[in-house]
């Protein structure tokens, strides 16, 4: 869809000129493209007039009400009004992200960045769909958190809640395990397939470190076994939970990223929607940028990415109670919003939070891939 216009087009009436300039712009695309930080544009404001020249940015899976993500976006366009957004396909998974960078490949409707999984990212990044990119920030991400490189690093994150109407749901359920109960009978439902979209996953997680302790997230079948027996029971339903399915009553209490349990809040003036960290499983995960190698628009596909990790747009997801990456350093710095840090859902009392690595993200996705479709 599209988010906003080009605020005009200035066009000088010598023709010398303006084939000047056409004959500039594939050389400053081709500049942009091969930048690994702002040093190569010779600081931020370089770097914003090669945006401007491009006029557009191409976003992918940007939902509005996931992480504030329509708040990020608005404030990046009152930022730079003279850049045209286009924000496609806002409900696609990490999975067709990456299909739309190879199949929109050499188009201008390709995505110029992606926002995905981790493990998605490292299937991207060894496909060779991404390029290396080192934001302003850089060294305020954790180690752990980034491609040594820069072909992908963390931005914003949570842990897998419960979500619940109190209205439909009037036994609160404290743990995993309790969503077994037959008092949530067709009431259970995750976001999305866990093959392909990241915050199913982590809820699959999330079930089968419940099933099995901390063991679970390295042997994906007890997961997979405790959602037979919750649809044996009839509590798990094999639907995708929206914001729809919470307002029309269909999907009472989901497992999804703590932060984006608010959207189903604000989904229905009809629905009392609450939250809680299990106290039988804390899975934490965080969501991955790059750049696409292929990026029509290189130079705003790294505008944004700066845009992203400044103090900004950082306290804007911290806004829409996500966790960003930076939030530790900014902190230190005095720089992150004490309102919205204090909101954040705390953590049972002892609770120590399990971030799944690549490899366990890898080998649970193919036990699901034989999986998954069987229990639904």
């Amino acid at each position: 869809m599209r988010l906003s216009r080009r605020s005009g087009l200035l066009v000088s009436g010598i023709a010398s000129a303006l084939v000047s300039s056409l004959m500039l712009a594939p050389a400053q695309a081709a500049e942009s493209s091969t930048a690994t930080s702002l040093a190569n544009f010779g600081g931020l404001a370089g770097l914003e007039r090669a945006c401007f020249a491009e006029g557009q940015l191409n976003v992918i899976a940007l939902p509005r009400d996931w992480a504030n993500y329509g708040e990020v976006i608005d404030t990046f366009i009152r930022k730079y009004p003279r850049v045209n957004v286009d924000s496609q396909n806002p409900e696609a998974s990490s999975a067709q992200e990456l299909a739309a960078v190879r199949q929109l490949k050499g188009s201008n409707r390709a995505p110029d960045v992606v926002d995905v999984g981790l493990a998605f990212a490292v299937v991207g990044a060894a496909e060779g769909l991404f390029t290396p990119y080192k934001v302003a920030t850089w060294k305020d991400i954790p180690t752990g958190a980034k491609e040594k490189n820069g072909l992908y690093f963390s931005d914003y994150g949570g842990v897998i809640a419960i979500g619940y109407d109190a209205k439909k749901v009037k036994v609160a359920p404290k743990s995993i395990k309790d969503l077994g109960n037959a008092i949530y009978k067709n009431k259970v439902a995750l976001n999305g397939n866990p093959t392909s979209a990241g915050a199913a996953l982590g809820a699959m997680f999330a079930i089968s470190v419940a099933a099995q302790g901390a063991k679970g997230v390295d042997n994906m079948a007890g997961g997979v076994n405790l959602v037979k027996a919750w649809k044996k029971a009839g509590t798990f339903l094999p639907v995708q939970a929206s914001s729809a399915t919470v307002a029309n009553g269909q999907t009472s209490i989901t497992l999804d990223w703590d932060y984006l349990q608010d959207k189903y809040a604000r989904s229905s003036s009809k629905v009392t929607w609450k939250k809680v960290i299990p106290s039988d499983a804390a899975i934490g995960g965080f969501y991955q940028q790059a750049v696409s190698k292929t990026a029509p628009n290189p130079a705003c596909a790294r505008l944004w990415m700066e845009y992203l990790y400044s103090d900004q747009a950082q306290n804007l997801f911290l806004a829409g109670g996500a966790r960003p990456i930076r939030l530790d350093a900014m902190v230190k710095k005095g720089t992150a919003n004490k309102k919205y840090l204090k909101a954040l859902p705390k953590l049972p009392a002892g609770t120590k939070v399990i971030y799944p690595s690549v490899a366990q993200q890898t080998k649970a996705r193919t036990v699901l891939s034989k999986q998954w479709g069987k229990l639904n």
